[in-house]
């Protein structure tokens, strides 16, 4: 997704969440004690849409400077996986690169630049639970070097 469309999900998402907590603050000052609970509870549903939204813009924002780090540094991977017809990633060509990287994370496990590059083949593989577990390593590792991922 395009990073205008990322902005767009967002501000929708935040304007849903503001037509829901208007919503709930209606019910909360009808008077009638169901209305109350029920507005408490739904009052409860944009906050936990705002925590997700604050922590799913900080994982990116932050995953973005660590590739403009490695693209500055011309670290990033340049292999590519292949396309089935569909769209989709040619599994076995993404398994095919893995070792690749697996063996430079296994290498230096505590170096930020190989767990980043293995999320990015992971992510390029559409395997996106480990994309995401390897490129959160990758920042808690960046976060721990003391280095600032600008």
């Amino acid at each position: 997704m395009t990073r205008a469309g990322v902005v767009a999900m967002s501000l929708l998402l935040v304007l849903y969440l503001a037509f829901t907590m208007q919503y709930a603050v209606i019910m909360i000052t009808d008077g009638h004690p169901i209305l109350i609970v029920l507005g408490v509870a739904l009052a409860v549903l944009p906050l936990l849409g705002a925590w997700g939204l604050f922590v799913e813009v900080r994982f990116m924002l932050r995953a973005q400077r660590l590739a403009r780090r490695l693209e500055r540094e011309g670290a990033l991977p340049a292999d590519t996986v292949p396309l089935q017809p569909s769209g989709r990633p040619d599994r076995a060509a993404a398994d095919a690169l893995f070792p690749k990287f697996r063996e430079a994370v296994e290498a230096e496990p505590d170096s930020w630049r190989a767990w980043f590059r293995l999320g990015i083949v992971y992510d390029a593989a559409g395997d996106r639970k480990r994309a995401r577990h390897a490129t959160r390593r990758a920042i808690e590792l960046a976060r721990a070097e003391g280095a600032p991922a600008r």
